[in-house]
């Protein structure tokens, strides 16, 4: 593996200084070393900023960037039990919230700070489309922020805690793919959103419960799925991994009952401007769980969307008989692998089902969303190490598999840069893989014809009679590479069976992220 060059010298300077003098400098060097990974993939982050947006310049719904912008918006003027409710100040139909509470939260506080630096920003119902520099510089730095502060500090804190036995300059290398996953740079820094809080925190819960501090992690996690309910696609992987855990306790149903009172007590905390009637409660949920606007959303690839070009669902079966389907699809698809984890509650078995479960609900859940592949994306590059070709294969699949998003919103030139960016991170700081010529051909075949599909798009135009040709087949191919990948990961899980148990409840077998 090669990796910053400059540490060979440093070590080998090191060699004629006495032990605390050679601790104080491998100390020194590396902080300089995770300030400048840090600083890299800031600047990185900022880049991609100057790019566009969802939505800019697009009336009248604008896109994402305005649906943020807007919700600060109500809930700075609107009081709480008013924010999901349909009125003559809260047009539901123009980017209604429809996240949970700590979303609504976290947007009044962005627009508390907004309405101090400019008032025309956040003006009920006359700020709609408001657009300007120094406006889109303060939606950027909100990002970048909450970026830096949650996940880049998730990010330091898993290669610190989860990687015991790594040399320092696999935890470099590791901190640097972590920090430059191109798909969650973009979405959140050119495309706009907040993923970065609810994946930093989902993190700091996945560290939190490997290091056995249970606790802590279901709380990082409950505050996660109440700031976005797509969280629900590392639930599961969750519950069983701490049953599993509690189950090979002395004081197993004690621990239960403190991590389902921990659980309840967050979900209550959050959600309590909306207890006192079960009618806010009922809108709230109705407004996160919008079955009504259909099976999926634009071109996504996931298995309903790629069969609707052959069979036309939507139309063949009834609205409630796709609800009732994808549920059971869902489920069948995410229920092996969480049973699994649950006989087997060892770290990698977590990682592996989180990655398992994300791509199930990915695939199979109802109303999806093309930029949800980013909770699979997560946990994947926690085995940045252990499936190295793999790893890198799924971050370039998943950053082109929303390719039609992306040129719509002019952030192609970006996806391009950031691509090739992480493919040079990864050729110098991942180490060597044997696998086999089938496997090594497969993973590049098939991604340069991911990005020759793309760049066709650009050159080529598409017939009359089919003007959405290559966001279908840019979704359809991409489809079919989601579900080998998770035909790969749930063989690669069902592979380990070695099982960890527990002594008591805060005593953990620092196991490695290796496969057994």
């Amino acid at each position: 593996m090669s990796l910053l060059s400059d540490s060979i010298v440093v070590c080998n300077i090191t060699c004629y200084f006495g032990m605390e003098e050679r601790k104080v400098i491998r100390r020194d060097f590396l902080l300089l070393c995770v300030s400048a990974i840090v600083a890299f993939a800031v600047l990185v982050r900022l880049c991609v900023g100057l790019s566009g947006y969802s939505g800019a310049g697009k009336p009248p719904m604008y896109g994402d960037y305005e649906a943020q912008r807007h919700w600060m918006e109500l809930t700075i003027n609107l009081p709480p039990n008013q924010w999901y409710y349909n009125s003559s100040n809260n047009n539901l139909q123009y980017w209604g919230l429809d996240y949970p509470p700590l979303t609504a939260y976290h947007s009044w506080l962005c627009g508390i700070i907004a309405h101090h630096i400019n008032p025309e920003w956040v003006a009920l119902n006359n700020s709609h489309g408001y657009e300007s520099y120094q406006h889109k510089l303060f939606m950027r730095y909100t990002v970048l922020v909450a970026d830096v502060l949650l996940y880049f500090s998730a990010v330091v804190w898993f290669v610190t805690v989860c990687m015991p036995e790594w040399t320092w300059l696999e935890k470099l290398a590791c901190l640097i793919l972590m920090l430059l996953q191109p798909s969650l740079i973009i979405i959140d820094h050119g495309h706009f959103q907040y993923n970065c809080i609810s994946l930093g925190l989902a993190l700091f819960g996945v560290v939190a419960v490997v290091h056995d501090w249970d606790l802590v992690g279901s709380v990082a996690f409950m505050l996660s799925l109440n700031y976005k309910q797509m969280e629900l696609y590392h639930a599961l992987p969750f519950f069983f991994y701490l049953l599993g855990k509690s189950l090979y306790c002395p004081n197993r149903m004690i621990k239960i009952v403190k991590l389902g009172t921990m659980v309840i007590g967050i979900f209550i905390v959050c959600w309590l401007p909306y207890l006192s009637s079960q009618a806010d409660v009922l809108q709230v949920l109705h407004r996160l769980f919008p079955f009504s606007r259909g099976l999926y959303e634009d071109k996504v690839a996931n298995f309903w969307c790629t069969a609707s070009v052959v069979l036309k669902l939507r139309q063949l079966l009834s609205h409630e008989i796709l609800t009732m389907l994808t549920a059971v699809t869902t489920l069948l698809a995410v229920l092996p692998s969480g049973v699994h984890l649950m006989l087997n509650p060892t770290p990698y078995c977590f990682i592996l089902a989180l990655i398992n479960s994300s791509l199930a609900f990915f695939l199979f859940s109802f109303q999806v969303h093309e930029k949800s592949i980013l909770l699979a994306v997560m946990p994947v590059s926690l085995l940045s190490f252990t499936h190295p070709i793999v790893s890198t294969w799924f971050a370039v699949v998943s950053l082109f598999s929303m390719y039609p998003l992306l040129v719509r919103d002019g952030l192609a030139i970006a996806c391009w840069a950031l691509t090739g960016i992480f493919c040079v991170c990864s050729k110098y700081c991942l180490p060597h893989q044997k696998v086999s010529k089938i496997t090594l051909t497969f993973c590049v075949s098939s991604v340069v014809g991911l990005m020759m599909l793309c760049a066709a798009s650009h050159v080529i135009s598409p017939p009359s009679r089919l003007p959405d040709l290559f966001p279908v087949l840019i979704s359809g191919y991409s489809c079919i590479l989601f579900l080998l990948s998770c035909v790969y990961f749930n063989i690669t899980q069902f592979s380990c069976h070695k099982t960890v148990h527990f002594k008591h409840s805060h005593t953990v077998q620092n196991t490695r992220l290796k496969s057994d």
